[in-house]
């Protein structure tokens, strides 16, 4: 299990964080569900729906980059935001080149799902 510094709430439809904001923390999904999606011309698509069990946000802080999708809760939500001190600790016990690897692999995770998203391939739940 992993160490969670906080939880938080949100009612059905509010925003965890959005595409584009900068933040840090990695999140568990503890109760509910979370949908993320990008913003497309014409309004969004939606990338999977996550559920109790499932962490998002690891894209950020893995390439320390802006949030690449908005989380989005769906029906009342509770999520765990993992310790911050435990993630840094860890990440830094890494060589260096295993964190590179991990950062590269974060990245091109953020462009094959835009790729799917700009080409209409990426249909949540499928």
């Amino acid at each position: 299990m992993l160490p969670i510094a906080t939880y938080e709430t949100y009612q059905d439809g509010q925003i965890i964080f959005e595409e584009g904001s900068h933040g840090d923390w990695i999140y568990a999904v503890e109760s509910g569900a979370v949908e993320l999606s990008k913003t497309v011309a014409g309004g969004r698509a939606v990338i999977v729906l996550l559920e109790s069990g499932d962490i998002f946000g690891e894209i950020a802080f893995l390439a320390r980059i802006p949030r690449t999708a908005t989380a989005r809760a769906v029906g009342e939500t509770t999520v765990g935001l993992i310790d911050r001190v435990f993630l840094d600790t860890e990440y830094n016990k890494l060589s260096q080149h295993f964190q590179v690897i991990l950062r590269t692999l974060s990245l091109r995770l953020k462009r094959a799902t835009e790729m799917l998203v700009e080409n209409n391939i990426c249909i949540a739940g499928s």
